[in-house]
């Protein structure tokens, strides 16, 4: 977390928690969704605006976390804001690495290992590492097929609902 995030946190500590301002889709993309949008549907039928500003990109992902009940956020100051989760907290993209050393990177430029991996009822590609669960972006199915042929990864069956709860994610915080 920023330390100038942390300095807001200890001089304004009772700041009301914001819900649906914020959402993750399938593809890593931040979407802003205020009140207009909000009103027009749920997400991610209705997405919003999605974030372009690289800054403001980097600033959110730098403020990611989790809290106890498995409910993402972003840090902004001292006001925490609730995303919503189109599919996992994470989003993985693939490449060489992958078959060199076995990491996968996030949407917000961590690294890390590959635990074990999912199938579930929609085909979509799902991966436990040590930050949580994550899908794989639609665009590195190579990566992972090769991956598959390599006999890095051998896929289970789940459902996503099943996922969600082995790993303590919850899609949709309310307020």
């Amino acid at each position: 977390m920023d330390a100038i995030v942390e300095a807001a946190l200890k001089k304004w500590p009772n700041v009301p928690h914001c819900y649906g301002w914020l959402a993750l889709d399938a593809r890593g993309d931040w979407y802003m969704r205020d009140e207009r949008i909000q009103a027009a549907g749920p997400f991610p039928q209705v997405k919003g605006s999605r974030v372009t500003h690289e800054k403001l990109r980097q600033f959110i992902a730098r403020n990611y976390a989790a809290d106890e009940s498995g409910c993402w956020f972003f840090q902004n100051g001292p006001q925490r804001v609730y995303l919503q989760l189109e599919a996992a907290p994470w989003v993985f993209r693939l490449g060489a690495e992958l078959l060199q050393d076995g990491l996968v990177h996030t949407h917000t430029d961590l690294s890390c290992s590959v635990s074990s991996t999912w199938l579930d009822e929609q085909d979509r590609l799902f991966l436990s590492t040590p930050l949580g669960l994550g899908l794989v972006h639609s665009m590195d199915m190579d990566w992972a097929a090769r991956a598959v042929e390599a006999g890095l990864w051998e896929p289970l069956a789940s459902t996503h609902a099943e996922l969600l709860g082995r790993h303590g994610v919850r899609l949709n915080p309310g307020a």
